[in-house]
C-alpha cells in the first residue's frame, strides 16, 4: 500500500498534530499516530484545551486533587494545561533526538488575554517554559504588534518560540525581523542557538472563509471564479518571502552560528468549504521545510487519498500574485481582511480560554 503521508514527509512537509488531550496520551494514541502516521510535532490552543476538558473523565484524579489543595482557578487550568504538554513532549522526545531538536516539539501558548501586553507576554512565557521544562517545547506567542517584542525577547532568553495568528505578509516580515533580533541577543547572551527553534504559524483556512465572504457579497464571474482561491495563494507568497528572508546576508550570519531557520507553519488547514477537497491545504501548500499541522481527520483524510505531486510552492509565485491582484480588482480589501483575521483570532481565543477557565471552575466545584 501506498503510505501517503511518508511521500508528505519526504517531499519536505513536516506533518504536525493540532490536537491534544490527556485522553490521546492515556490511551497511547499520540504514540501511535508517531509511530503510524509520521507525526512529528503538536500544537495546541485554548479551543483545543478547551474541548478536551469538557465532560472528560482522564482530568478528573488531576482536579481533585487540585480542588482539596485550593488553588486558584488560573493555576488549577496552567497545572493541568502543562501537565499534558509535558507529556506529549516525553512522547515526541525521540523525534526531537532523531532530528536534532528540529522536529518533536510541543506547543503551549500564552494565556490569550496578554495578546497586547508586551510585558505580561513575556513574563507569562518564561513562566510556561519553567513550568513544562523540557528542551522540545514551543512557546506559542500571537503576532500582534505588541506579541512582536515579546517574541524577541523570549527567544533572547533562549525560549524556543511558535509565532501563532500570521495572516499577512507584512506581518510576517515583521515576524521574521523579530526572529533575527532574538536570535542575534540569545547569541550576545550566550545561548546556544542551534538549539533554540521558532515556526511561524501561516494561518489557511480562515482566510478563504473571510474572503469568500466578501466574494459572495460582490458577486458576479468574475468573484465568484476567485472563491477558494486566496488563502493557497497568500501562503505560497509568504514562503516566497521566507525564501527571500532566509538568503539575506543577516541570516547567512546567524546560520553560521549554528542557528536553524525560523520555519513557515501552516495552520488552519482543514477545508471548512464542503465544496473544497478535503486535502486542499495540505496538497497545495508542500515545499522543502515547511510544516503543515492538521486536526486528526484531516492527517487521515490525507493518508487515504492525499496526492503528493512534489513541490507545489515556488514554481507558483506569479500565479499567486495575480490572484492577489483579481482580488482587488473585483473589490476585494486584502489588508482589511488580514486585519480582521488577527483581530478575530485573538477574540476566539479569548472566549475559548474564558469557556476553558468554566470548565476547570465546575470541575474543581464538583470535586469538593
Amino acid at each position: 500500500m501506498t503510505d501517503r503521508l511518508a511521500e508528505l514527509s519526504a517531499a519536505g512537509v513536516a506533518v504536525w498534530l493540532d490536537d491534544i488531550s490527556r485522553q490521546r496520551l492515556v490511551s497511547g494514541n499520540l504514540d501511535e499516530l508517531r509511530r503510524d502516521k509520521h507525526v512529528v510535532g503538536v500544537t495546541s490552543n485554548p479551543t483545543i484545551f478547551a474541548k478536551a476538558l469538557a465532560g472528560a473523565d482522564a482530568y478528573a484524579d488531576q482536579v481533585a486533587d487540585l480542588s482539596r489543595r485550593g488553588v486558584s482557578l488560573d493555576e488549577a487550568t496552567r497545572m493541568i494545561t502543562t501537565y499534558d504538554v509535558r507529556w506529549a513532549c516525553d512522547v515526541l522526545r525521540p523525534v526531537y533526538d532523531e532530528t536534532d531538536g528540529v522536529d518533536g516539539r510541543v506547543s503551549l501558548e500564552v494565556d490569550p488575554r496578554l495578546a497586547h501586553e508586551t510585558d505580561k507576554t513575556i513574563a507569562e512565557a518564561a513562566a510556561l517554559w519553567w513550568l513544562v521544562d523540557r528542551p522540545n517545547l514551543f512557546i506559542k506567542i500571537p503576532a500582534t504588534r505588541e506579541g512582536l517584542p515579546a517574541i524577541t525577547a523570549a527567544l533572547a532568553e533562549g525560549i524556543s518560540v511558535n509565532v501563532t495568528l500570521i495572516f499577512s505578509l507584512q506581518r510576517y516580515d515583521e515576524v521574521i525581523d523579530a526572529f533575527f533580533a532574538g536570535l542575534e541577543q540569545a547569541k550576545a547572551n550566550g545561548h546556544d542557538l542551534s538549539r533554540l527553534a521558532s515556526v511561524a504559524s501561516f494561518f489557511v483556512s480562515r482566510v478563504d472563509t473571510e474572503t469568500d465572504k466578501r466574494l459572495d457579497a460582490i458577486g458576479g464571474p468574475d468573484a465568484d471564479k476567485l472563491r477558494g482561491t486566496a488563502a493557497i495563494a497568500n501562503a505560497r507568497l509568504a514562503y516566497q518571502l521566507y525564501e527571500q528572508r532566509f538568503g539575506s546576508e543577516r541570516w547567512q550570519a546567524l546560520a553560521a552560528a549554528g542557528a536553524h531557520p525560523q520555519r513557515p507553519l501552516w495552520a488552519s488547514t482543514s477545508t471548512k468549504d464542503p465544496n473544497l477537497r478535503d486535502t486542499l491545504y495540505v496538497e497545495e501548500l508542500v515545499a522543502p521545510g515547511v510544516v503543515n499541522t492538521a486536526p486528526e481527520k484531516t492527517i487521515f483524510a490525507y493518508a487515504d487519498h492525499g496526492e503528493t505531486r512534489g513541490d507545489t510552492i515556488t514554481g507558483n509565485y506569479a500565479d499567486a500574485q495575480q490572484v492577489m491582484e483579481a482580488l482587488k480588482a473585483v473589490g476585494v480589501d486584502f489588508d482589511d481582511v488580514t486585519e480582521v483575521l488577527e483581530r478575530e483570532g485573538v477574540e476566539k481565543f479569548e472566549k475559548s480560554w474564558l469557556e476553558l477557565l468554566d470548565t476547570v471552575s465546575d470541575q474543581l466545584g464538583q470535586a469538593k
